[in-house]
């Protein structure tokens, strides 16, 4: 059997983030349900067996769409996390970075956010395991401001979590870009409403 190329375009792009690239927009477009493989092999110009040595399957797209990002914003939430700084301006840093990624992958959040129910129930449950992890890191530098004495108790570090993320989730269904605000804008409100709430 002949190996699947890397590269089959004149710009050198790899086939998987063609693959990812056209599935998103196709996924964004007219969503996940009625999206057929065809259509996606046919947008990114590869072969269906291009897609099923990369990915597996249609499923296995979704997932990736939703992963690649949570990976980006995991291994940043890491990084401040581990700072050498105040909790307090890690927090901070932490709370508007997750906005600014989410907005510029808005299209992969709708999606996910639209579609996750379409999940195979296994990729379901490591999707909520890798989302979990994430909100545990960010929860701890809450717990953390909170035992210094930085950030007051008088809400659970849990839904000063939830309160947060349910800003973060809800941006795909509001935020639209050339509008009044930039995404770092949009980042600094929600993170100064945060540490707002914190104060002790």
């Amino acid at each position: 059997m002949a190996a699947v190329p890397t590269t089959t375009d004149p710009a050198g792009t790899p086939v998987p983030q063609r693959l990812l690239a056209a599935a998103t927009r196709l996924f964004a477009e007219q969503g996940y349900d009625r999206t057929s493989v065809q259509e996606i092999v046919e947008a990114a110009g590869v072969t269906k067996g291009a897609l099923y040595h990369y990915f597996g399957s249609k499923d296995d797209l979704l997932h990736e769409v939703y992963a690649r990002v949570l990976r980006v914003q995991q291994e940043r939430l890491d990084a401040f996390a581990n700072a050498d700084e105040p909790v307090e301006q890690r927090l901070r840093g932490a709370a508007a970075d997750v906005v600014v990624t989410t907005i510029d992958n808005l299209d992969d959040a709708m999606i996910f956010f639209r579609s996750m129910h379409h999940l195979s129930p296994e990729k379901n449950k490591q999707v909520r395991a890798e989302r979990r992890r994430y909100h545990e890191r960010f929860r701890a530098l809450i717990e953390e401001g909170q035992e210094q004495g930085v950030f007051s108790r008088a809400t659970p570090a849990d839904l000063v979590v939830d309160y947060h993320f349910g800003s973060v989730h809800h941006l795909s269904t509001w935020y639209r870009p050339g509008g009044p605000l930039t995404p770092q804008e949009v980042a600094d409100h929600l993170a100064d409403l945060l540490l707002r709430a914190l104060r002790p």
